[in-house]
């Protein structure tokens, strides 16, 4: 899952990305309101972290007009503001939460998962086929038995059970599970494939992750 943070103060922001890639996922920053309009029409972003007084366009300008070109990502205002006007006026700029400095990175957390889970309309079960996933707690059971994996192969096997059914090209896979400024050589996502399908194998030799040639990978249900 891949999450924009639009903040100029470069202590809370490398705080939250330290702090969400060791939760898997992939971070990108914007220290001004110009930098997070750019970044958000140019990729696609699962969630943004938007700071209200920011330099350049404001966060609120930043939240309407992100709201205008995208209906459905998940908008959570970070802000001092904490007047009852203050929040309406944020919440009716398009904003779905408001978060207040100072704040726990803990309340954080447990809000940007649950705009997730409302964005994707599910509950914290992911399951594909004899494979099921908890979002919360991070076991994975295939065929009834517990599977150790490492972060990134959670983010992975998540990122391929989200969007089961449609091809994720390699591009889109590092995006959306590695860093953007990832290297270039796409070959370790390979590697990664080869470990969850070993990790996930139930003995038949078969495995729901296909390759699709010359373009990425699939994940589907016999």
């Amino acid at each position: 899952m891949r999450i924009l943070i639009v903040e100029d103060e470069k202590g809370i922001s490398n705080f939250l990305k330290d702090g969400l890639e060791e939760e898997s996922f992939a971070v990108d920053l914007a220290p001004d309101g110009n930098k997070g309009l750019e970044l958000s029409a140019v990729n696609d972003y699962d969630l943004v972290l938007l700071d209200w007084m920011i330099p350049g366009i404001s966060g609120i300008e930043v939240c309407r007009q992100i709201r205008k070109s995208n209906s459905s990502i998940p908008i959570i205002f970070l802000t001092a503001k904490d007047t009852v006007s203050d929040i309406v006026f944020g919440l009716e700029a398009g904003a779905n939460d408001y978060i207040k400095k100072p704040f726990k990175f803990e309340e954080l957390l447990a809000r940007i998962r649950v705009q997730l889970r409302t964005k994707e309309g599910e509950q914290n079960i992911l399951k594909l086929g004899k494979v099921e996933m908890n979002l919360e707690t991070h076991q994975v059971i295939s065929n009834l038995k517990e599977v150790a994996l490492t972060q990134k192969e959670f983010s992975l096997l998540e990122y391929l059970i989200r969007n089961k059914g449609k091809v994720c090209t390699r591009t889109r896979i590092i995006e959306h599970v590695w860093d953007m400024h990832f290297d270039s050589d796409t070959s370790v996502i390979d590697v990664y494939i080869n470990f969850l399908r070993k990790k996930l194998d139930d003995g038949s030799g078969r495995s729901f992750i296909h390759t699709i040639r010359g373009s990425g990978y699939v994940a589907r249900e016999e």
